[in-house]
C-alpha cells in the first residue's frame, strides 16, 4: 500500500520522542491529562499523534500559563504544553537539533547536549585569571521577546524540512491560556516550558549575540548560558565600550539588557589590587569573588574563585528550616535520610563542584536541624543541646554513610 502521508515522520520517531518526554517528567497541560493517563491508552494516543503530524494536520493546543516564583523575587510565567504536544515538539527537536547544534559557538553552553553548567563555570573560572575585567549581563525576558520573523529567518537558514518549519510556525503563534480560561495571543516570544523553545532561543541568540560578538570583538572570550552571560575584557574602558555596543545590538533584535543584572566587574586578587565598586558577580548559582586560597607550599594568597552564591545559600537554609522534622519525632534517622538524601545529593552534586568549604558551612544547617529533632524526640536531651549534639556526632561516626553530606565529611561535631 502506497504511503499517502505528506511528511516523512515515522512511528519510530514519535515513539522515541515519547520515551524522551517520559524521562523528563512534567505535569499535565491545558487538557489536564497526566503522563499516567496518557499511557492508559498509549498505542492509540501515539498513533493519533503520528497520523496528524505525518499528514500535516496537527495543530498545537494552547499552552497552560503557570506563574512560578523566581529566586530573585517576583514570578515567571511558564507555558506548559500538553503531554501530546510535548511529544510532538520532541519529534521536531530530535530532527532539528543535530542540524543546528554543530553551528553553535563553543562559548554557548545552555540547553546543549554535553555542555552543562559546570563546564560553563569551569571555563569562566579559568578566564577570570586571564582577563582583569568581566562584563556580566542578563537579558530581560528573553523567551518572551524573541522576534518571530528573525527567528524564522534563522530556522529556514538551517533546515529546508517543510514539516519542521510548519510546526515551528504553529507553535510560535499558539496562544497561552491561564487558569481562569483567558487566552493570551502570542505575537512574539516562545513559551518558556516548551520542549523545542530552548533550542529556538539558542538559535536566536546565536545570531543576535554569539556571532555578533565573535565578529565585532574577536579577542574577547565570553560564556553564554541561555540569557545569562559574561564577557571577559582587558580593561574597564573596553568593558564599558562593549556594554554600550551590546545594548544597541540587542535593541536591534528586539531585546534589552536587564539593568539590575548587568555590570562591569574587576577580578581582584593578590596580583590585581586595584579598587572598583564591583569585585564580584554571580553566574549559574556561583558567585565569583576574591577568596583565600593556598599554594603548593601552603602559602595563603587571594584568588578570584567561584563558590555557591549567597542567594543559593539562603534558599537551601530556608528549605532545611521548612523540613517538618520537629513535627515528626516518631520517625527514625533512617526515615529522615531516605526522604531527604536525594535533595542533599542534588545540592552536593551541583554546588559542591567549587568552593566546597562554603557549601559545607551551608549544609551544617542540616546537622543543626537534626540536633533539634533529637531534642524533640528524646526527653533526656530536651534542654541539653550540647548532649544532643554529642549524641548525633556519635551516630555519625558509626554510620557515616547514613546522610549524603556526612559521607563527604560534613559531619556533626560534639563541640
Amino acid at each position: 500500500m502506497a504511503n499517502t502521508k505528506s511528511f516523512g515522520i515515522t512511528k519510530e520517531m514519535v515513539y522515541r520522542a515519547y520515551k524522551a518526554v517520559k524521562a523528563n517528567r512534567g505535569g499535565a497541560g491545558i487538557d489536564n491529562v497526566s503522563m499516567q493517563e496518557f499511557e492508559e491508552n498509549l498505542a492509540d494516543n501515539l498513533y493519533k499523534l503520528w497520523n496528524r503530524m505525518a499528514s500535516g494536520c496537527y495543530f498545537p493546543p494552547p499552552v497552560m500559563g503557570v506563574k512560578i516564583p523566581k529566586s530573585t523575587g517576583g514570578t515567571r510565567m511558564l507555558g506548559i504544553p500538553t503531554i501530546a504536544d510535548r511529544i510532538a515538539q520532541m519529534v521536531v527537536r530530535n530532527s532539528l537539533e543535530p542540524k543546528i547544534d554543530p553551528i553553535f559557538s563553543e562559548n554557548s553552553y545552555g540547553y546543549r547536549p554535553g555542555r552543562g553548567a559546570h563546564k560553563a563555570v569551569e571555563v569562566t573560572r579559568t578566564r577570570c585569571w586571564k582577563y582583569n575585567w568581566v562584563l556580566e549581563f542578563d537579558i530581560r525576558g528573553l523567551f518572551d521577546n524573541i522576534d518571530h520573523a528573525l527567528l524564522l529567518r534563522a530556522v529556514t537558514k538551517h533546515t529546508d524540512t517543510k514539516w519542521e518549519i510548519l510546526y515551528i510556525k504553529r507553535w510560535l503563534i499558539a496562544p497561552m491560556e491561564d487558569r481562569e480560561g483567558n487566552r493570551i495571543p502570542r505575537t512574539k516570544g516562545v513559551p518558556q516550558g516548551g520542549v523545542v523553545s530552548p533550542l529556538l532561543a539558542n538559535l536566536f541568540m546565536h545570531y543576535a549575540f554569539d556571532r555578533w560578538m565573535e565578529r565585532e570583538f574577536p579577542r574577547n572570550e565570553f560564556c553564554r548560558y541561555a540569557d545569562d552571560a559574561v564577557i571577559h575584557c582587558y580593561s574597564k574602558d573596553q568593558a564599558e565600550e562593549i556594554l554600550g555596543r551590546l545594548g544597541e545590538r540587542l535593541k536591534q533584535c528586539g531585546l534589552e539588557l536587564h539593568p539590575e543584572k548587568t555590570k562591569v566587574v574587576y577580578c581582584r586578587d593578590s596580583n590585581r589590587k586595584g579598587n572598583h565598586e564591583n569585585v564580584s558577580f554571580t553566574f549559574l548559582g556561583y558567585t565569583f569573588m576574591p577568596r583565600k586560597a593556598k599554594g603548593r607550599q601552603g602559602v595563603e594568597f587571594t584568588s578570584f574563585l567561584p563558590a555557591i552564591s549567597q542567594k543559593a545559600q539562603k534558599r537551601i537554609r530556608q528549605e532545611v528550616r521548612r523540613w517538618p522534622l520537629l513535627k515528626t519525632p516518631n520517625v527514625t534517622l533512617e526515615d529522615i535520610a531516605d526522604r531527604y538524601n536525594p535533595v542533599i545529593r542534588g545540592w552536593l552534586s551541583y554546588y559542591g563542584k567549587y568552593g566546597k568549604a562554603v557549601l559545607a558551612d551551608v549544609l551544617e544547617s542540616i546537622n543543626a536541624h537534626l540536633q533539634r529533632w533529637i531534642q524533640k524526640k528524646y526527653l533526656r536531651f530536651k534542654h541539653k543541646p550540647k548532649k544532643a549534639r554529642a549524641y548525633l556526632a556519635k551516630v555519625a561516626v558509626h554510620n557515616r554513610e547514613l546522610f549524603a553530606h556526612w559521607s563527604v565529611g560534613i559531619m556533626p561535631t560534639a563541640g
